[in-house]
């Protein structure tokens, strides 16, 4: 069964370049472009009024936006391979110490903020822990393709990525190893998502496909179809009972 939404309402003319991501806490809406800064939308306000703009965040654009569960942290990517880290203070957000050198591309963060996951270009899959001098505590190698999509379950235990050359793989964050060589998609997986309760894991891509994974044994439960074009994102409902897919 599928549902098909209707616009609630349309920001115009939001970026002066094409917009490459945005991430959602509980009373903002977050986008990033080409352009060097990223801007938060009010979801209190009917019109979706612009409520603060940071200038200069990314001097060559930012590429991935990331949002923990809670709403209080920001992580953002740009092109130059810098993270930065934002901290929600007084419905304001302001810089945390979190630069990550190197050629990071996809991001995700734990539900809580504590814990931020990386893909690089040669497909190494990086896990730092946010509250303890920004240490990295896990660095995963893969096969070498190009990490594009990333996730970290809710309760913290596991990682997800999805490469270029259609490969998912999912990692024990608590023992530091690999728990599954997913069956691929055969072509470019540009979403990775877990489920609320962790218990499936979504992938998709350019195989106009998604595939459902069980956690636990590795095992691919099913394969939804419907799309014409290639799939960008992945988004579960807070009950597990809806996939969102665009």
């Amino acid at each position: 069964m599928s549902k098909q939404y209707l616009t609630t309402h349309t920001i115009d003319n939001a970026h002066e370049t094409d917009i490459f991501s945005i991430a959602v806490t509980p009373n903002r809406i977050v986008s990033a472009s080409g352009a060097s800064n990223l801007i938060f939308h009010s979801t209190a306000e009917p019109e979706f009024l612009v409520a603060q703009t940071l200038d200069g965040a990314h001097e060559l654009g930012c590429h991935h936006l990331a949002a923990s569960e809670n709403g209080e942290v920001i992580a953002s990517a740009g092109f130059s391979g810098e993270v930065l880290l934002w901290k929600q203070d007084n419905d304001r957000w302001t810089e945390m110490d979190g630069n990550k050198a190197g050629e990071i591309w996809a991001i995700a963060l734990s539900s809580d903020g504590r814990y931020l996951a990386a893909t690089s270009v040669d497909g190494r899959i990086n896990v730092w822990d946010n509250l303890s001098d920004q240490t990295k505590i896990r660095e995963y190698e893969t096969k070498g393709s190009f990490g594009m999509s990333i996730d970290l379950s809710l309760d913290g235990r596991y990682t997800a990525s999805g490469h270029e050359n259609g490969n998912i793989y999912i990692f024990n964050n608590d023992s530091g190893r690999l728990l599954h060589s997913l069956p691929g998609l055969a072509k470019a997986v540009r979403a990775v998502a877990f489920s609320p309760g962790s218990k499936l894991l979504a992938a998709a891509g350019d195989a106009k496909l998604i595939g459902l994974y069980d956690v636990s044994s590795g095992e691919q439960v099913a394969n939804l179809s419907g799309h014409a074009a290639w799939i960008f994102s992945l988004d579960w409902s807070d009950t597990g009972e809806y996939l969102l897919s665009g």
